[in-house]
């Protein structure tokens, strides 16, 4: 999972296919309804050639979004899954106790190996801090998450 867009977003993605005049080469999952609007490439050619506003949502989406990118990549090249995981699980569970989640779809998030996530969740499991159900983890002690999370800062 490179990047999620929300309401009133672009996807970058596609921006850049544009910008380069080549398709479209990913998939995109919907979680949740969507409405959403195409552009063609003749009228995104205008408004990005007449149309500062547009010009100025395109480019500031597109350098967000690599930010953002670099920054992943940084964190699945540098930084320690565990640590990340625990990051993860906090940031999923909203403050609430319950994480409706799975195994793969983690494995997803974090760009690793479903075994590698089974893993350090057992771990995880084993130290007191979650408590793993089908489709769900209970978060049992978030302060040792917390705490392990705050090393990737």
């Amino acid at each position: 999972m490179l990047y999620r867009i929300q309401a009133g977003q672009s996807c970058v993605l596609t921006t850049a296919c544009l910008l380069a005049y080549e398709n479209y080469s990913a998939e995109g999952i919907s979680e949740t309804a969507v409405q959403a609007a195409t552009v063609p490439r003749d009228v995104f050619d205008d408004l990005v050639a007449q149309s500062k506003l547009f010009r100025d949502f395109v480019f500031a989406a597109f350098s967000k979004r690599i930010t953002d990118l670099f920054l992943m990549i940084d964190e699945v090249a540098f930084q320690r899954l565990d640590v990340r995981l625990a990051d993860k699980l906090l940031d999923l569970s909203n403050g609430q106790e319950k994480v409706a989640t799975t195994h793969q779809k983690l494995s997803v998030e974090l760009g690793t190996a479903r075994e590698v996530v089974s893993r350090q969740l057992q771990e995880f499991q084993r130290r007191g801090w979650i408590e793993q159900g089908r489709g769900s983890l209970n978060l049992l002690d978030r302060l040792q998450l917390q705490k392990l999370a705050d090393h990737n800062s």
